[in-house]
């Protein structure tokens, strides 16, 4: 007779299965999946277009040894709990486990087979010991929508890249792949490159008036000259919406010399304006606010961000970390409020409990946003960069519930001849839910000021500036981008950033994303050839789709019937018909030295730069590229040159290498 001893409970790291098996005690067996155990094959497509899209799935060979773990122990489990992550990757590996366990083959005797009406799916947001109890109380079937939404999107993108790869080798180089939502990511950062190169600068210049009372230095801006506005706001249309920005009406250097020359040396106080201002907290953050949130206080990459952000969840520290969600239970805002009012005092704690609205489309309100599993534990011990993060959702979270900040902002609006000017001053009047955030705040203190009342200015200063274009994306602002059209989920900004720059279509100067040659000729070739699949309304859509079949509004196949219609006839016409791009390449100015003819060229291949001649393939010379940097190597005096890790990072290392060394991720 078979010993039926435990329960058996299914995660996918083995961290989360370590945290919970303190939890669950000797009852329950956990066990890690390490990821998905099933998917499509590596080799071929595995999707068969004439007969439906019917999928080929295959075990993973690497994880022979934790599918045989689970079989055996599923086989004398009392139960069995599929406890995957809650999201769509997570309810497909738990529907491919099922489906291991339901066809696996351990001997011909039927006493063998495990039992289907032991398993079931549960999930939790949080890796508590209540959480997780509560969690199988409440176990539940598999949501096959929500796995179909999955199997839409692997579906999907394993079409489209299989499709377009080949096309790629043939008409722009060799070994290319080119993924959905990838190729959209490097369109963006392609178009703005575009609309940098054609903006044009205008230079302009900003008064400043340094003024005096009593001893008390301040200074007033200028506003408007002739009653008209002094700066002038201008739009341009980008490819992913507007850019503004202003500049003076004053280009030339003798229109602001004269202005300034004509004033009086007093300022007349035209009005004092006194107000009350309150300022808010902001939600709690979701998945793509707190990449771009990282991104601009530590300069993390989105990958970097969530590779920190699971091991604080794995370990029970924080909630799900992949939501578009910034919903709070009520028992976490319970207790956010209890905290605030013991630790800060009642008067910091908000005299109602504040409540956020989602902004993000199809967002599931039945995740939480990113907070602590405990608010007792205001920071952690051991990594650093795990402390950083973790600190800064706790203060963002629990700052929710806090009161909002008061301030005393003051304007005073001044004259002097045909030019008007004003300053502003703030005084903080209550910190509110600063006082958790930490954010800093100057106070800027004004004379006490009467309209009517004269002021002596002690200069005037100019300042020659110019108008700048759109700036190149960053990690935070590519992000913000792709979730404002409505591009990727939670799960996959991280994963299409990192892609990109391992594909060596982008490439980073300066914490800025710019196209390579190799990325400007790749989109060239798409925009071109396949509009719809590059348009940012039809990868939104695709994207609405998804949320649609993981809502069961719609079938998988059906979408992906009214996709291949067009996409096949739109590869065959390339195939065809398409002309050849071609890469450009950097000129070195110098001749090959094995042939003679042909001028050196730089040329990007799958481990970066490297010079070639320009006339291969009649000529195969090749040499290493070194990309000078700008500075000495800081321990042998040689010079440091630019490289690149084998996802496209970049970091600095010495000329001499490998005879010295030296190498840093940031100039010496």
């Amino acid at each position: 007779m078979v010993n039926m001893s435990k329960n058996l409970l299914i995660v996918e790291s083995p961290t989360k299965a370590r945290t919970i098996g303190k939890y669950l005690g000797n009852d329950f067996e956990v066990i890690a999946t390490v990821g998905h155990l099933r998917d499509l094959p590596g080799n071929k497509m595995a999707v068969d277009m004439k007969n439906d899209f019917e999928v080929e799935y295959v075990v993973d060979p690497k994880k022979k040894k934790v599918v045989d773990e689970i079989i055996r122990s599923a086989r004398t489990a009392k139960k069995i709990f599929l406890a995957t992550d809650p999201d769509r990757e997570g309810e497909a590996i738990s529907w491919h486990v099922k489906w291991l366990m339901e066809n696996s083959v351990y001997k011909k005797s039927d006493k063998n087979k495990i039992d289907s009406s032991l398993i079931s799916r549960v999930t939790f947001h949080e890796i508590t010991k209540d959480a997780i109890e509560e969690a199988i109380k409440n176990s539940r079937d598999i949501d096959m929508d929500m796995v179909n939404a999955q199997q839409g999107r692997r579906v999907l993108d394993r079409v489209v890249g299989y499709s377009l790869s080949p096309v790629l080798w043939r008409k722009v180089r060799r070994g290319l792949s080119a993924g959905r939502v990838q190729s959209v990511a490097v369109r963006l950062i392609c178009e703005r490159e575009k609309e940098i190169q054609a903006f044009k600068k205008e230079k302009y210049f900003k008064v400043l008036a340094k003024l005096n009372k009593s001893g008390n230095n301040f200074e007033a801006d200028l506003i408007a000259v002739d009653k008209k506005k002094f700066f002038q706001t201008q739009k341009i249309k980008l490819f992913d919406g507007d850019y503004t920005f202003s500049k003076s009406i004053f280009g030339k250097e003798d229109e602001v010399s004269q202005f300034i020359s004509n004033l009086d040396k007093e300022f007349t106080v035209d009005k004092v304006i006194g107000r009350e201002t309150h300022r808010s907290p902001l939600p709690a953050f979701m998945t793509s606010k707190l990449q771009q949130a990282a991104a601009r206080k530590f300069g993390w990459s989105g990958k970097q961000t969530m590779s920190v952000a699971q091991k604080l969840y794995e370990n029970g520290l924080i909630t799900y970390h992949r939501t578009d969600s910034v919903y709070l239970s009520d028992k976490a805002i319970g207790e956010f409020r209890k905290f605030i009012g013991n630790h800060y005092g009642n008067e910091y704690v908000s005299a109602k409990v504040r409540l956020y609205k989602n902004t993000a489309k199809n967002a599931q309100e039945a995740h939480e946003a990113i907070r602590p599993s405990k608010v007792e534990i205001t920071h952690i011990e051991g990594d650093l960069r795990e402390n950083k993060l973790y600190e800064m959702i706790w203060k963002r979270a629990v700052a929710t519930q806090a009161a909002g900040a008061r301030m005393e902002k003051t304007v005073i609006k001044l004259s002097n001849r045909n030019g008007d000017f004003e300053t502003n001053g703030v005084r903080m009047l209550f910190d509110g839910f600063l006082k958790i955030t930490e954010e800093k705040h100057e106070d800027q203190i004004l004379p006490i000021l009467k309209e009517g009342e004269k002021i002596l200015q002690s200069r005037i200063d100019k300042e020659e500036v110019e108008t700048n274009p759109p700036p190149r994306y960053s990690d935070a602002s590519l992000v913000a981008s792709l979730e404002k059209q409505g591009i990727g989920r939670p799960s996959t900004y991280a994963p299409i950033i990192s892609t990109i720059q391992a594909r060596q279509y982008v490439e980073k100067e300066e914490g800025r994303f710019l196209p390579t040659a190799l990325g400007v000729a790749t989109n060239e070739f798409l925009v071109k050839n396949f509009p719809d699949v590059l348009s940012l309304p039809f990868t939104a859509g695709m994207e609405e789709n998804l949320d649609k079949i993981s809502l069961g509004k719609m079938k998988w196949k059906v979408m992906m019937k009214n996709f291949w219609n067009k996409f096949e006839k739109d590869v065959k016409l390339a195939e065809n018909d398409s002309e050849r791009v071609r890469v450009e390449t950097e000129k070195l100015n110098e001749k090959c030295p094995e042939c003679k003819e042909g001028e050196l060229v730089i040329r990007v291949g799958r481990f970066g730069k490297f010079v070639s001649c320009g006339r291969f393939p009649e000529c195969k010379y090749t040499a290493p590229f070194k990309e000078l940097a700008g500075f000495n190597c800081p321990e042998c005096g040689a010079e440091g040159v630019v490289k690149r890790t084998k996802t496209g990072r970049k970091f600095f290392g010495c000329f001499r290498y490998p005879d010295c060394k030296w190498a840093g991720w940031k100039k010496p």
